[in-house]
Order: C-alpha cells, then structure tokens, then sequence
C-alpha cells in the first residue's frame, strides 16, 4: 500500500466576494463574446431568449447550485467528491478533470490570438482582407490534420502566456487566482462597456439591434433551437466538468452558497446579452456600410467573427484602432480568467490524489497541458484540431458528464435530499422541491435527448467534412482518452486521506426540511 501523507489544511477564499469574482471569471469567457451572439441570431434572434431563459432556469441555475452544495458539502476537489458519495464513483470525478485538462490545452491559443490582435489593432496589420490575413498570413491553416509545421508567431507567445498561468496556479486561491480575478474582472466589465457604449452610437447599430432582436417565432418549434440554448448555457456557465465543484469547495463553511449561485448565474447571461448588443450594433454598422442587410453578412459565429469580422469593421470605423484594442483585450481577459479557472481543476485533482505542492502540480501537470497545447494548437493544422476537440467535448462530453452526475446524485448515491438540505443550511434563500425535481428527472432527460441527438449528428455526418480518420483521431480519441484516464486514475492509490471525511452534520430541523 501507498505511503499517505496527511492532507494540508484547506485553502479558503477570502470571502464571498473573492468567490463570486472567481465564479464570474470562470463563467464569463469566450463563448459570452464570440459564441452567444451567433447562436441567438441563428435560432430564432430575440425569440431565442425564450428557450435561453428557460434553459437558464431549468438546468442552468439547478445544476450550478448541484455543484456548488457537492463541492461544499465534501469539500474536495471533483475525484475527492464523487469518491466520498462512493468509491465506485471516483470515475466520473477524474473524467471531468480530463474534460478540464483537453479544454485548457486549446483555450491558451484562443487567448494568444486575442493579444496578438491587440497589436495587429494599433495598424490594423490585417490589410483589406482580414479573413484571408487570419487563416493565411497569421494562422498559415493547411487544412485538417497533423501537422508539424509551426507557426512562431502562435508558439512563443503561447510560451510565455503558460509561464504566467502557471504562476498564478502556484501561487494558490487567495493570492493567485482571487487576486487575479480581483484585478482582471472588474477591469474586463469597464472596458467591454466601454466597447458597447461605443457600439451603440455607430452608424446602423440600430438596424444590428434590429437583427438581433427581432424574434422567429417559429424557430421555437425546432428542437434544435433548443438544444442549441442548452448547449449554449453549459458551454458558458462552466457547469459539469468539475470547475465549481471545485471553486466552492474553498469556500468557508459558513457560506451564503444558494444565493451566491443566483448572482452568478445572472451576471453570466448578463454579460452575454450585453456582448449580443454589442457584437449586432457592431455588425450593423458593417452592413450600412457595405450597403447590404445584417442578414448578408457573413462570418457571424466562432473565430472568424472575432478574427475575421470584427477587424473589418475596426477598418472601417472612426477611431478603429481604439475599438479593436478595447474589444481585444476584452476577450483576453474573459479567456485568461476562465483558462485559469479550469486549469484549477486538474491542480487540486493531482495536489490530493499525489500529494503534491502547488508548484509541483504547476510544473509537471501544467507544464504537460503546456507541451501539448502548444504541439497541437501552434501548427498549420491547429484550426482544425482545436474546432474539432472543442466540438466532441463539450457536445458529448460534457453533457454526458452532467447526465452522469445527475444520475449518480439521484440515484446511485441517494444524496439529492441531503444536498437540498445542506444548501438550505448555508443559504438565505431556501431551495425548494422543485430544484429535486428538476435536478432528478427534468435536467438528465432533457440533456439525454440532447446527447443523443448530438450522438447521432455526429455519426450520421462528418464534422465540417473533414477527413473521416482525422475526426477519429481528434474527436472520438479525445472523448476514449478522457475515459481511459478517469479509468486509471482511479485505480492509483490516493497519497492523501480521503475516505475518513465526515460532512457537517446536519441539524434535526434541516433534516426535516428535506
């Protein structure tokens, strides 16, 4: 047996708000400034809210505060979690910091594509055609693959932007990752409304407005716009791969948790419809300017309508160089935060199973998300690869994570009611039966016949057309290396204490508001 060495006293935040700036930071990130104002426009526009909101309300909050009361409850990271319901499921647990392991590798390229933009802004470098300046002169993108051509305007740049995030890990919750939330949060909030405020007085922002809002009515019959707004709450809450299971878990035990997941919840899809604004009064300017509706344009999702699109139209308005730096280093910011966030999982993961400083993790796990990331994601391919991991991750797994956590809460370890009443122990605000309900019975259906049509898109079709043997590398051998390392993991024995934990109890009076 594996010599156990006793578990440290647990890092704390240094309060409520340290935690809600953390939780904020992780929730607001990419996906808020370039993936929700796409989605709504392709789904109905101002009717896509509806299934948005329901979305919210029905798996987005019940399943945040899921992993707020199990983080907190059992206070451990997301492996330590799952094996203190039961030893048989430790399993789900290391999945989810597989999950958070793939999604950090590809998130440092986006970030490093922002702050190479910053520059690019100052002399708007992308000349006339900044679609063919991204994909050609930046990116070099040769098409799906494997490739060992590396761009060193993507590489080293990379380089150095790991060096800072694993400084931060090591310096740990109170002075790395809350003092850099304390710092880049309230920093990224003025400067993107800066941006919209701006936006908002461009010449045809009101026809953008117009495009974003304007609802389809129709478009709330076809199960694809809302699978499309579940999938868009997952995506940007950071929910079901072990991010506030973990976050929570350093939260003090007389914590305000249930009202804390509200705030958070809300600020999220704030800000995502505060960038929708933004991003559509943006667009409408380019279309009065190129004289064709908002409809016409092109390039409205993913990276080409911040890399693409956004540089065109900072080409042509006033003051553009401004407007691109503002909307640049907003989407840095939003990345760096959120890469830190998931990065945290795989940290607190090792340091408990191994036994191992912040430092020691920092170097040896962080420096292996480093060395992969930077061999995938800085090649000619890396478009590809990096569309396509991100596709089967959160399409697949992560969904399936959250089915799977549901599932074992519920049913396998029988502990929704004991989480129900612990949330009500900690909080204000009492947490009602409907939050059982939705968590046992309506979130996994609906996510399940989500899976399954994600499931079938995926198998009936070839992804972007790309090559069948690449989508089997990239895609489907991510998901089966997620599962066979939460597999061995598992079976290593745990260097620190983890089965003699004792939750809080639980007062006669909260066990019978169960």
């Amino acid at each position: 047996m594996a010599e156990r060495t006793a578990a440290p006293e647990r890092e704390q935040w240094t309060g409520q708000y340290g935690f809600i700036l953390a939780a904020v930071g992780s929730a607001v990130g990419l996906g808020n400034i370039w993936r929700f104002p796409g989605v709504a426009y392709e789904n109905g526009g101002g009717a896509f809210l509806v299934p948005y909101l329901v979305a919210l309300l029905t798996a987005g909050v019940p399943i945040l505060l899921l992993d707020y009361s199990l983080g907190h409850r059992f206070r451990g990271s997301a492996p330590a979690v799952f094996r203190r319901l039961g030893k048989g499921f430790e399993p789900l647990g290391w999945f989810q910091v597989a999950i958070s392991f793939i999604i950090a590798t590809y998130y440092t390229v986006i970030v490093v594509w922002a702050i190479r933009y910053i520059g690019f802004s100052v002399d708007m470098a992308w000349g006339e055609d900044p679609a063919a300046f991204f994909t050609g002169d930046f990116l070099r993108y040769s098409g799906a693959g494997l490739s060992t051509d590396y761009v060193g305007g993507i590489f080293w740049p990379m380089l150095v932007l790991w060096l800072v995030v694993l400084a931060v890990l090591a310096l740990g919750v109170q002075r790395g990752l809350e003092r850099a939330n304390r710092i880049f949060i309230p920093l990224l909030a003025v400067l993107f409304l800066i941006m919209v405020v701006r936006a908002l007085f461009l010449e045809g922002a009101a026809d953008g407005l117009t495009a974003f809002f304007t609802p389809n009515w129709e478009a709330l019959g076809d199960p694809n716009v809302w699978i499309a707004a579940y999938s868009q709450i997952f995506f940007s809450l950071s929910i079901a791969f072990g991010i506030m299971i973990t976050y929570s878990s350093y939260l003090k035990r007389r914590s305000n948790v249930a009202p804390t997941g509200y705030v958070v919840a809300f600020a999220n899809s704030s800000f995502e419809l505060l960038a929708g604004i933004g991003v559509f009064a943006t667009l409408g300017f380019m279309a009065a300017q190129q004289g064709v509706a908002v409809g016409e344009l092109e390039n409205l999702t993913g990276p080409m309508l911040s890399f693409a699109t956004f540089p065109q139209i900072v080409s042509m308005m006033p003051g553009g160089p401004i407007f691109g730096i503002l909307f640049f280093t907003s989407l840095a910011l939003a990345g760096f935060t959120s890469l830190i966030s998931i990065l945290q999982v795989v940290s607190a993961a090792f340091q408990e199973k191994f036994g191992l400083s912040r430092v020691q993790v920092s170097l040896l796990i962080g420096g292996l998300a480093a060395v992969i990331s930077l061999a995938l994601y800085s090649s000619t391919s890396g478009l590809a690869v990096l569309d396509t991991v991100d596709k089967y991750t959160n399409e697949v797994g992560v969904v399936l994570s959250a089915i799977a956590t549901c599932v074992i809460v519920t049913l396998g370890a029988r502990r929704l009611p004991e989480l129900r009443a612990h949330l009500n122990a900690v909080s204000t605000g009492h947490v009602g039966r409907w939050w059982s309900v939705l968590v046992g019975a309506i979130v996994p259906i609906a996510l399940t016949v989500m899976l399954v049509t994600s499931l079938s898109t995926l198998l009936g079709e070839r992804y972007e057309d790309y090559p069948l043997a690449f989508l089997n590398i990239a895609g489907w051998g991510t998901l089966a290396l997620m599962a066979v390392a939460a597999l061995v993991y598992t079976l290593i024995p745990w260097r620190r204490p983890v089965d003699d934990f004792t939750p809080e109890p639980l007062s006669a009076s909260q066990e019978a508001r169960r």
